[in-house]
C-alpha cells in the first residue's frame, strides 16, 4: 500500500477511536464560562516551570515575565525592562527595570533577582544558552548590568526568552511551585492530567480577561475526543485532524517556523564512539552526493498536501522566512532525474541490479529513526522513503520509543528532527563544528571551516544588522555553505502550520508566527484574549 493511502486510514482509524474514548478524565474539567478557559495544548514540562531550566524557551512562560517580549509581528518591546542599552564594544548590557514589578506572592521584583536568575540559569548545564554570558550584577535596586566574554549578536534573545524567579524562593521544589511576575499564577498541578492557573493580582500589566485557566494534559485523541464534547475552549490537534469540524469551534491555524527534517551523519563509521559509548558516522551518508541527491529527490509540495494535509509549507532551511535565512536555499526539488545524475556522477551505481545504487561495495541504504510517538515524523519518514527508492536509495523506518535510544543513534543513524526558533543562534547551534555531539547540538558531526568562520563572525558582530548577512552567507556564499546547495548536513522538509480549535466565542485576537512546538506559545498574547456572546 503507497505510504500516503496508509497515512490516510491511520488518519481515519485515529479519528473513529477518538470519537469512542470515555471522557473520564475530563469529568471534572469545567463547562465553558466567561472566567474559566479550558484549554488541551499539550507543552507539560518533563523539568517543571522554571525558566533556568529551560522553560519557556519556545512561547510563553506565563507564569514569570522577561526583560523584553516580541509582539505579535515579533518586534522587540520591552516587558520588565523599561530601558536598554550596550555598550559600543559589544560586552555590557545595561538594563533599568519597571518599579510596580511584584511577584505572585506580593514581594518585590528587584535588580537582584534578575541577576540571580541569569546567573543560576548560566550554571544550569546549557539549558538556557548563556555561554558568553560573563555575570550579572545588579547596579541598584532597578538597575541591571550583564556582561558578555565576548561580542554575541544573539545574546538580545535571551533577555526575551528568560522567565525571571525570585531569589528569595528559588530552590529545588521551584519547578513545581513557581513563583513569577506574569500575568497568572499556578495553584495546582496534577502531573499528567492538569494544571490550573488564576490571574496573578500582582501583575503590573493589563488584566486577563479570564480569571482562571485550566490546561488539560491529555494525548491527542482525548483532548479531540473532549473538544467535540464541548469540554475545551481551545485544543490543539495534528493536522491530520484539522480537516474536520468540531460543533461550536472555529479552526485557527498558526503559522510557524516549526520545521521537521532529516540529520545526516556527515563522518564515516570508523569505530570511534562518544564519551557516552554512542557510536559515530555512518560510511553512507557521510558521502555529499548521497545527501545532495535526497535532497532534490523529495517532493515537499506533496509532503504539505499528504502529510499536512495542506497545513504547512516546504522548508528549505532551519529558519525559512526570517530575517537571517538566505533565499537562495529554496530551490526547484522533486526532481529525481537530477538525484541520480548526482549519484552517478559521484559513483553511485546499481551494479547487481536490486535496484539500490552502491560504491566501493557499499550500498546506499541506511535507517530512518523517529520518534514512536510522533505520527507526523512517521509519515514524513514513510513518505520519503517511498520517494528514494526510485533513484536507487533504501531508507528502513524504524520508530523508537524512548529518546534516550533516538540519542544514543543520533550520531551514526537518520534522525528526523524538529527545530525551529525565533534565534539566529540555532543555525549556530546545528551547524558550527565547535559544538559538535554536545547534548542535540550539530549531531551529525558536520564540519565546514568556512561555515565555522561566517558563523563565528555572526555571532561576533557589530551589532544585530551587521550578522544578518553573515547568517546568509553560512547557509551559502555562493561556493559553499550548509544548505542543499553546498554539503547538504539537513535535509529540511516541511514548516509545519499549527492547528488549533477554539471556541466560536473566543477571539484570540492576532497569532505570532510560532516557534517549535514545546511549551504554550499560543498563549503569547493571552492578556488579549476576550470572550464574545
Amino acid at each position: 500500500m503507497h505510504v500516503f493511502t496508509q497515512c490516510r486510514a491511520g488518519r481515519l482509524l485515529l479519528a473513529a477511536l477518538a470519537g469512542l474514548l470515555v471522557l473520564g478524565t475530563l469529568a471534572s474539567a469545567p463547562a465553558l464560562a466567561r472566567d474559566t478557559l479550558t484549554l488541551a495544548v499539550k507543552g507539560e514540562p518533563d523539568d517543571g516551570y522554571d525558566p533556568t531550566l529551560g522553560w519557556g524557551r519556545y512561547g510563553n512562560p506565563l507564569f514569570q515575565s522577561t526583560l523584553l517580549k516580541r509582539d505579535e509581528n515579533l518586534n522587540i518591546v520591552n516587558d520588565l525592562a523599561t530601558a536598554r542599552s550596550l555598550s559600543e564594544d559589544g560586552l555590557t548590557w545595561n538594563l533599568t527595570i519597571r518599579e510596580d514589578a511584584r511577584f505572585s506572592d506580593g514581594s518585590k521584583l528587584t535588580a537582584e533577582d534578575v541577576a540571580y536568575t541569569f546567573n543560576t540559569a548560566a550554571k544550569a548545564g546549557g539549558k538556557v544558552d548563556l555561554i558568553n554570558m560573563d555575570k550579572a550584577e545588579a547596579t541598584g535596586e532597578y538597575g541591571v548590568r550583564i556582561t558578555l566574554k565576548k561580542r554575541d549578536t544573539t545574546f538580545i534573545n535571551r533577555l526575551i526568552s528568560l522567565g525571571i524567579v525570585p531569589k528569595a524562593l528559588h530552590g529545588p521544589g521551584y519547578a513545581r511551585r513557581p513563583v513569577g511576575s506574569g500575568p497568572y499564577k499556578m495553584v495546582e498541578w496534577n502531573e499528567g492530567q492538569q494544571m490550573i492557573a488564576e490571574i496573578n493580582p500582582h501583575y503590573y500589566g493589563d488584566k486577563p480577561f479570564f480569571k482562571r485557566l485550566v490546561f488539560l494534559f491529555t494525548d491527542e485523541d482525548t483532548s479531540f475526543a473532549a473538544a467535540k464534547a464541548g469540554k475545551v475552549d481551545v485544543v490543539v490537534v495534528p493536522q491530520a485532524l484539522a480537516v474536520q469540524t468540531i460543533p461550536g469551534m472555529v479552526l485557527h491555524p498558526v503559522k510557524s517556523v516549526d520545521n521537521r527534517g532529516l540529520m545526516f551523519p556527515c563522518v564515516p563509521d570508523t569505530g570511534q564512539v562518544t564519551d557516552k559509548g554512542a557510536p559515530i558516522g555512518n560510511d553512507v551518508t557521510a558521502d555529499p552526493a548521497i545527501r545532495k541527491a535526497i535532497d532534490v529527490a523529495v517532493d515537499r509540495e506533496l509532503l504539505v498536501r499528504g502529510v499536512l494535509e495542506g497545513f504547512g509549507r516546504p522548508a528549505y532551511g532551519p529558519c525559512d522566512g526570517l530575517p537571517w535565512d538566505n533565499p537562495e536555499n529554496v530551490f526547484k526539488d522533486a526532481d529525481p532525474d537530477a538525484a541520480r545524475k548526482i549519484l552517478a556522477d559521484a559513483g553511485w551505481k546499481d551494479t547487481d541490479g536490486d535496484g539500490i545504487v552502491e560504491k566501493d561495495g557499499v550500498k546506499a541504504e541506511f535507517t530512518v529513526i523517529y520518534p514512536a510517538d510522533r505520527a507526523i515524523r512517521q509519515y514524513l519518514a514513510l513518505a520519503v522513503a517511498d520517494m528514494l527508492r526510485p533513484v536507487g536509495i533504501h531508507a528502513v523506518v524504524e520508530g523508537k520509543r524512548s529518546w534516550d535510544e533516538i540519542k544514543h543513534l543520533m550520531h551514526s543513524e537518520v534522525i528526523v528532527f524538529g527545530w525551529g526558533a525565533h534565534d539566529p543562534i540555532e543555525v549556530y547551534q546545528l551547524y558550527s563544528s565547535h559544538h559538535a555531539g554536545e547534548g542535540f547540538n550539530n549531531p551529525g558531526f558536520y564540519k565546514n571551516d568556512k561555515v565555522d568562520e561566517y558563523l563565528d563572525a555572526a555571532v561576533a558582530a557589530e551589532n544585530y544588522e551587521a550578522s544578518l548577512p553573515l547568517w546568509r552567507k553560512a547557509q551559502w556564499d555562493g561556493t559553499t555553505g550548509s544548505n542543499g546547495l553546498g554539503d547538504a548536513p539537513w535535509v529540511w522538509l516541511v514548516n509545519l502550520e499549527h492547528t488549533y480549535f477554539v471556541s466560536e466565542h473566543l477571539d484570540v485576537g492576532v497569532s505570532q508566527v510560532e516557534p517549535h512546538g514545546h511549551g504554550w506559545p499560543v498563549t503569547a498574547n493571552i492578556q488579549k484574549w476576550t470572550w464574545k456572546d
